[in-house]
């Protein structure tokens, strides 16, 4: 597709990547896309006014307290032009003013005034990506509908190797394709989303349960609300905010999980429904009333009974919605397992990943690596964020809603 009419502001942080942006600017304007650029004083280090504005052919800015900036295009009426605002490369530093509303300069000022919809490609030290700081800051800024392309796993500048390399120019470029095509897909479409681990109680103060953190399943839910659908969220046990304007919905058992899913199918006709929580298989047949107390006997017996399959439930109930996926997390054996999950509980899609192995231990990480298993295709997505990941199921999703319900009739990101 041609992106001509569409203009982009593009604010270059500071950071080695910063020179990704010059063949970024380049991509853009060969497909017909009027940019404008803020340089910011730590990505005048990196690339100079005269490259970007001559890429641009629109001066470049710098300054807040330019006259001549202002005169020809103040900052409020920059930010407000723009169909969408670009971040390339988004440094730590930048992260945080945008989560704290900072604004002491011309980037963040913008920012802060603009009413556009906004896009950051991530670029810093592994080590500074992992920092709870940093992670905080990003749930602020993914809560608040900012949009994350990349970062990825990779050599750095500094000799480290790990996440928190900045995506290639032309990775972003198609990501902006695909955000412009897939347009208001989402729109009035109603999702519903189970994420978080469910607890199954054994006596007044122990449970049975997993480690799932959430992040997965809010993740998506705050993506698809990003994306325009009406999202209801049931989670069970997840220390994570619940995403704005979402439906939220607190449970704990797999039992209580379940009905509150059966009860939304009821009550309203879902277009999808997204199974990520981790649900447990079995409860206990008799929960005690009173704290199970250690006896001399150095074995505890408890028998346990199957819980409600939920996705299978899902699909075989008379509300069905046209599109399950339901998530496989699985420790050996993946596709094949995924695979056959799939085809016994009826659904439609299957996102699986690898969990448990010492190097990839998804849960309660920021990162995960996923395969989306469909009765037509595969596609394996790399590790990445799971902000990514839960951007990449959605960019499949308004496609599946698109007008030639197709899968691969956009060009998708290759992240």
């Amino acid at each position: 597709m041609t992106l001509t009419n569409k203009q982009i502001l593009l604010i270059i942080s500071g950071g080695i990547a910063a020179y990704k942006s010059l063949e970024l600017i380049r991509l853009l304007k060969k497909d017909g896309l009027t940019v404008r650029a803020i340089l910011t004083r730590g990505g005048a280090e990196f690339v100079t006014p005269l490259s970007v504005s001559a890429l641009c052919e629109h001066p470049v800015y710098t300054d807040l307290w330019s006259l001549k900036d202002e005169s020809e295009m103040g900052h409020i009426r920059l930010s407000r032009e723009a169909d969408l605002i670009l971040i390339v490369p988004c440094s730590a530093n930048m992260i945080t003013k945008m989560a704290q509303g900072v604004a002491d300069d011309l980037a963040s000022t913008c920012l802060l005034a603009s009413r556009t919809p906004l896009a950051i490609a991530p670029a810093m030290n592994v080590e500074m990506w992992h920092n709870p700081s940093t992670q905080n800051n990003l749930n602020t800024l993914a809560g608040r509908g900012v949009h994350f392309i990349g970062p990825m796993v990779g050599d750095m500048a500094c000799g480290e190797t790990g996440m928190g390399r900045m995506i290639e120019a032309a990775d972003i470029f198609a990501w902006i394709q695909n955000y412009f095509a897939q347009g208001n897909a989402l729109t009035g479409k109603y999702i519903l989303v189970t994420a978080g681990s469910t607890i199954e109680p054994l006596d007044p103060v122990r449970y049975l349960s997993n480690f799932s953190s959430g992040k997965q399943g809010y993740a998506i839910a705050t993506a698809l609300q990003q994306a325009g659908a009406h999202v209801t969220l049931i989670s069970g046990k997840a220390d994570l905010r619940a995403p704005p304007e979402v439906n939220f919905i607190s449970v704990q058992t797999a039992d209580e999980m379940n009905e509150a899913v059966m009860n939304s199918l009821r009550a309203k006709p879902y277009d999808v429904a997204i199974c990520t929580a981790a649900v447990a298989d079995f409860k206990p047949i008799k929960t005690s009333a009173q704290k199970i107390k250690k006896t001399d006997d150095d074995t505890l017996t408890i028998t346990l009974t199957k819980n409600p399959d939920i996705v299978r439930g899902i699909c075989a109930s008379p509300h069905r919605p046209a599109l399950v996926i339901g998530f496989a997390a699985e420790t050996e054996n993946l596709l094949d397992h995924a695979r056959q999950k799939r085809e016994r509980k009826q659904c439609d899609w299957m996102v699986a990943n690898l969990v448990g192995q010492t190097d990839n231990h998804v849960f309660g990480r920021d990162e995960n690596a996923a395969t989306l298993i469909t009765a037509t295709h595969e596609t394996t997505w790399p590790q990445c964020s799971k902000i990514q990941i839960a951007q990449k199921l959605v960019a499949e999703i308004s496609n599946y809603f698109s007008k030639d319900k197709g899968l691969n009739n956009v060009k998708q990101f290759r992240t």
